[in-house]
């Protein structure tokens, strides 16, 4: 049995204790660590020796720190990073390769890895070294991808008779279009940093000194916004990949006219004919 999260009675605890005490419980290894730094929290992957292969368990844990980061109002942003050699080198492949069709069907398998895509407020892929396969995936369902000038990516699940799982044949496609999508899933050819830039998959490439300063930067700009406001932005940019343009701007217009029931909004404006720094409230 493994116990991550528990509920927060001193009896539960308590109970937990002395079956740990007895060999009958074993506590889950943690597989990330989490850190906030002002309105920000940063989120590593820290599976070291597996390359931070995407364990079911690892996931749990990281889906479990982003429900934290959602609930807790003092969040804005949050930053996932791994280390220099990887930001996530793809699944676990030792615990994926005995799997039958009928486990993963039945269990939607990979489906718990979509949460991320899912958040509310905006995240922030710190890539450097290897992000192959999952670890590609994971970064593209962040918003902004920050790629250090070490950083790799590639979808190479062909090369081990499967496919992208967790939306590589999709987000790649919209993010690039059909012919470098279908080069880089078809060869599992791997794309450097430079070149993910010039196709659009990353914002913008650093060195990787620099590589959690510029993360960071960006995520704090981003969390002392109004909060309300960067979260109708991240609706609006999000909804536009399933929209015709007509309908695109028609939602983006009625986010437009809601934030004018913003108490922030009315803060900005007032900031700026006052031509003085805004003082967000998130309402």
């Amino acid at each position: 049995m493994y116990v991550l999260y528990t509920e927060n009675s001193s009896a539960f605890f308590k109970k937990i204790f002395y079956a740990y005490k007895k060999g009958e419980v074993k506590m889950a290894e943690p597989l990330i660590h989490t850190k906030i730094i002002g309105r920000v929290m940063v989120i590593t992957l820290s599976r070291s020796p597996a390359m931070n292969a995407l364990s079911q368990e690892l996931i749990s844990q990281l889906n479990h720190s982003l429900r934290q980061a959602e609930a807790d109002s003092e969040i804005g942003a949050m930053v996932i990073t791994g280390d220099e050699k990887a930001f996530a080198a793809g699944a676990d492949i030792k615990e994926m390769k005995d799997l039958t069709f009928q486990k993963v069907f039945a269990e939607d398998f990979i489906e718990t890895w979509e949460y991320l895509s899912k958040c509310r407020k905006p995240t922030i892929a710190a890539v450097s070294g290897y992000a192959l396969g999952g670890g590609c995936e994971l970064a593209m369902m962040c918003d902004i991808i920050l790629a250090a000038d070490t950083a790799q990516f590639g979808q190479p699940e062909i090369t081990l008779g499967t496919i992208p799982g967790a939306g590589g044949t999709q987000r790649l496609t919209h993010l690039l279009g059909k012919v470098k999508a279908m080069e880089l899933c078809l060869t599992g050819r791997l794309m450097d940093a430079q070149e993910a830039e010039r196709c659009g998959l990353v914002a913008r490439v650093v060195p990787e000194k620099k590589l959690m300063d510029e993360a960071l930067s960006m995520a704090k700009k981003i969390a002392d916004f109004s909060l309300p406001a960067v979260q109708m932005i991240k609706e609006a940019i999000c909804a536009a990949e399933n929209m015709p343009l007509t309908q695109g701007i028609r939602f983006e217009r009625h986010l437009f006219q809601a934030s004018f029931a913003l108490e922030d909004r009315k803060e900005g404006m007032n900031a700026f004919l006052e031509k003085r720094k805004p003082s967000f409230k998130n309402k």
